[in-house]
């Protein structure tokens, strides 16, 4: 029970209209019985007055019985709803028109007759009801005087029991209900009205609390239904509720597939990884054992040759966890680029150079062509040198003997155009879209001519490099005739 927000609302509007139809209610008779007695007493303000100007109500020996009596017999023919009193300057009743079983009081409190007198009060002005000891009527008073001087007061009732009962009646009578039930009903049509507009005001709420609750449990097509097209005039709290726990959504579905994604990859890069230290450490672990088993038996030349090549697989070890190293730490963006201006021919000469040797080794030609209009670049040079290192020897690596690397630079507008081609073994086009994932394992199985395998980073490495610089690195190959990787960097302005 009211468990839902509409339901809370429903019992609250309900609550509120009740208390409203009762406090109309009470407003409209406590205000209606108001007007009355001002209108009554209004109309009958100078009763008083007449009354002790047409009859001489004292005599000297005290009350005037005979005049009283005439005028109580008159009053009651023309208006059986009146009761007079005469009083004396105390206030104690003297003689009155009603029975003398229904008279409760004594005496009336003359403060309200003295404001009526003086008329500053504004009216209804209620007295004392001498047949009710805790009732107050409206009433009409006027001083009795004889002679100038004042003897009492004629203290005039405008509303006896006579006229309470008749007004009793009245409240029972077909009018007055009629009115109550329009109320009545007028309250319920707007608590309909209310409540059906509550249903509407909280549709959109229901809808958006059955998304969130989709949501959580799982369901990506709750983000569908919660992001209904809203209209272009009509943004409220609800509507911007909406589109925040839409756009949130998506960006934890987003962050959801991220996260899938990257747990896959680490998964695959442990496996990778696994693979790849297994080989060489179970063939160091083999040729020092071989050492240790055979020290004796062996010939300098063959214990010089096995430590040789341990020593080969250490250095591949070496290798493989650097590279590690480096491309987590260009992924996690610990290292922020810096950025400056140099001249990127020099540092394709100096790379170059760098391998000529291993180059000349394998009977490999390797050529630079960069021209004199080269502009400077703007990059980390640092990270520039990697790229280019990691290009050239890949080249290097899978060119036959006798075969060619070669270099191009080339200005663009607004950059420089780098091509590092080789007339290698290429690549089949399925390879084309794997050879930059870690660990890419192609038909070659990453062998040099010696049958050496590589880490398989150094492609990965030169892409993250390159999207840290807001570009990327391509590729073109042709199996048996040799790849072409390309890449771009923006020209400095300031120096040429």
């Amino acid at each position: 029970m009211l468990q839902s927000l509409y339901s809370k609302l429903a019992a609250v509007l309900t609550v509120l209209f009740c208390l409203v139809g009762v406090s109309f209610v009470a407003v409209t008779v406590f205000s209606t019985r108001m007007y009355q007695q001002e209108v009554h007493q209004k109309l009958n303000a100078g009763l008083a007055d007449q009354i002790v100007a047409s009859r001489p109500l004292w005599e000297e020996g005290g009350v005037n019985r005979q005049a009283l009596d005439e005028i109580f017999h008159m009053l009651m023919v023309i208006n059986p709803a009146i009761e007079i009193y005469l009083l004396d300057l105390d206030g104690t009743i003297l003689a009155f028109s009603a029975p003398a079983g229904k008279i409760k009081r004594k005496r009336v409190d003359l403060v309200p007759v003295r404001q009526w007198l003086e008329g500053s009060t504004p009216l209804p002005l209620l007295g004392e009801d001498p047949r009710d000891p805790n009732g107050r009527k409206v009433f009409s008073a006027a001083p009795v005087t004889v002679d100038g001087e004042r003897k009492g007061y004629l203290y005039v009732i405008l509303g006896g029991q006579i006229y309470d009962s008749i007004v009793d009646k009245i409240k029972g009578s077909y009018i007055l209900q009629l009115s109550a039930w329009m109320i009545l009903a007028s309250l319920l049509f707007a608590l309909v009205a209310g409540l059906l507009l509550f249903a509407l005001l909280t549709a959109r709420l229901r809808r958006l609390t059955g998304a969130v609750e989709a949501f959580g449990r799982g369901s990506a097509e709750a983000i569908d239904s919660a992001g209904v097209e809203i209209p272009a005039g009509r943004v409220d709290e609800l509507d911007r509720l909406q589109r925040t726990f839409t756009r949130m959504a998506r960006q934890i579905r987003e962050q959801m597939q991220r996260l899938e994604t990257a747990d896959q990859t680490r998964r695959e890069l442990v496996a990778n990884v696994s693979h790849d230290l297994r080989t060489p450490l179970a063939t160091l672990q083999g040729y020092i054992e071989t050492l240790l088993l055979k020290n004796d038996s062996l010939d300098p030349d063959r214990r010089r040759e096995y430590l040789q090549i341990a020593i080969e697989h250490c250095h591949r070890l070496s290798r493989l966890v650097d590279d590690l190293l480096e491309l987590a730490k260009l992924e996690s963006l610990e290292s922020p680029l810096r950025l400056e201006s140099f001249p990127l021919g020099e540092l394709v000469q100096d790379v170059v150079q760098k391998f000529r040797l291993p180059a000349e080794n394998k009977q490999i030609a390797i050529t630079t062509n960069v021209g004199r209009e080269i502009p400077f670049v703007t990059a980390d040079i640092a990270l520039i040198e990697r790229v280019l290192e990691n290009l050239v020897e890949n080249a290097i690596h899978y060119t036959s003997t006798g075969g060619s690397v070669s270099v191009l630079l080339e200005p663009m507008s607004g950059e420089v155009a780098v091509q590092v081609s080789d007339t290698g073994k290429g690549m089949s086009a399925e390879d084309l879209d794997r050879i930059f994932h870690r660990f890419a394992r192609l038909e070659q199985k990453m062998e040099d001519e010696a049958g050496h395998l590589h880490t398989g980073l150094g492609l990965a490495i030169a892409r993250r490099i390159l999207q840290l610089h807001g570009g990327t690195i391509e590729v073109s190959s042709t199996p048996n005739r040799g790849s072409t990787f390309s890449f771009s960097l923006p020209a400095s302005r300031s120096v040429s």
